[in-house]
């Protein structure tokens, strides 16, 4: 028996080889692997229900030894699975209305390729810089505002407005940085459009989708991708966001709101901690001026 468990121990050490994508002196061990395919698992779930699972798996993929750009092309391509497989689900409940959707996802998808394009040449510190309060604000608005069911409201925006200037533009937001993208479209669909929540997380899903597989296309011809891991882990993906779909669908807002106000402090907590971001960099900044100050 000890001799099974040190074999599997030695096994589980065992560093694997995936090219580029791994910064230099770094190695993925397939113990990480089996990590990382549980943490898609799990971000696949929480994303079909309320958006934020690329919260979980950006951090995982650079803690594991990813170039950030890598990382950022592994999440997209299993964060498709994901968002493909809630969409699918959506679609056989009848939730998704395509005569009225079709549009609009092509306009997501077609900005998430214009930020996969754009996206070494643009101010990233600026969209780190304000990504943090506005997740707080979606939070607030979610928590304390006026409770959304999943009974259709006034609209606030045609849907021609939507789909030329909203979709695509979180679709470039997509493309360019990522995080709370299906949180954002959610929201979206509920304030602008005046849809129920189930109803809106669905479409929010569809959405995504397109937004995911567009800025996938273009990081797969520019950012070295480690394939075999990014498939294994959006076939998990794949699995979690079928479950969660069903969630979602089955307690509509109940289960959703709490999820997407915990997703959004939970984003904006990493980015406003994170040690690169400029959040970090101006608290110490304060720190030291006060501690100067005395």
């Amino acid at each position: 028996m000890s001799d099974l468990v040190a074999a599997a121990h030695a096994l589980l050490a065992t560093p694997l080889d995936w090219g580029g994508a791994l910064v230099p002196g770094a190695s993925l061990s397939l113990g990480a692997v089996l990590l990382l395919v549980l943490v898609a698992f799990i971000a696949g779930l929480i994303d079909a229900i309320a958006g934020g699972g690329g919260l979980l798996v950006l951090p995982a993929l650079l803690v594991a030894g990813f170039q950030p750009a890598s990382a950022l092309a592994v999440n997209k391509l299993q964060a498709a699975f994901g968002s493909g497989s809630a969409t699918f689900t959506f679609t056989r409940a009848r939730l998704i209305d395509w005569r009225a959707t079709a549009p609009m996802f092509a306009c997501a998808g077609a900005g998430a390729v214009a930020g996969a394009l754009l996206v070494s040449a643009l101010p990233t510190g600026f969209l780190r810089l304000v990504m943090p309060p506005m997740l707080v604000a979606i939070a607030l608005y979610m928590g304390f505002a006026g409770r959304p069911g999943d009974e259709d409201r006034e609209r606030r925006l045609s849907p021609a407005v939507f789909t030329g200037a909203v979709a695509p533009l979180i679709g470039f937001y997509d493309g360019v940085f990522g995080p709370g993208t299906g949180s954002l479209l959610m929201l979206a669909f509920v304030g602008l459009l005046g849809l129920g929540v189930t109803r809106a997380t669905g479409r929010a899903k569809a959405l995504n989708f397109a937004s995911n597989a567009g800025a996938l296309a273009i990081l797969a011809l520019t950012q070295p991708i480690a394939w075999p891991l990014g498939l294994l882990m959006g076939v998990c993906a794949w699995s979690g966001a079928r479950i969660g779909a069903h969630l979602a669908i089955r307690n509509g807002a109940k289960l959703i709101r709490p999820l997407l106000v915990i997703a959004c402090c939970a984003m904006a907590l990493r980015l406003f901690l994170d040690p690169a971001g400029p959040w970090r960099t101006l608290l110490a900044e304060i720190c030291r001026f006060s501690a100067l100050a005395r």
